[in-house]
């Protein structure tokens, strides 16, 4: 039960925490950042899997299993974004 409460209070605090950074940051530097944090999203991803696989508690593998959700969403969305931003700087060929 302790462990519940441990990883539930980590879970709310980086909440918050990626909540207020994210806000804090300008509409123009927003695509950029978020290119460069998918390495960031990748280490999320590798220590959720860590929580879901190393815990002996079922309430610790659920919340690590949903971390593996939200992260992984996150690692294809900004990989998503960042495809779309280099799209815009790509040539366009003349139709003839």
């Amino acid at each position: 039960m302790e462990d519940l409460i441990f990883n539930l209070f980590i879970f709310v605090l980086a909440s918050f925490v990626g909540f207020e950074l994210i806000s804090k940051v300008p509409p123009t530097l927003h695509t950029p950042l978020m290119s460069g944090a998918n390495a960031i999203s990748g280490i999320t991803l590798i220590g959720a899997l860590i929580i879901a696989g190393g815990s002996e508690s079922i309430y610790a593998q659920w919340i690590g299993f949903a971390a593996i959700i939200f992260a992984t969403i996150n690692v294809v969305g900004g990989f998503m974004v960042t495809d779309r931003m280099l799209e815009m700087f790509r040539k366009k060929e003349d139709e003839k």
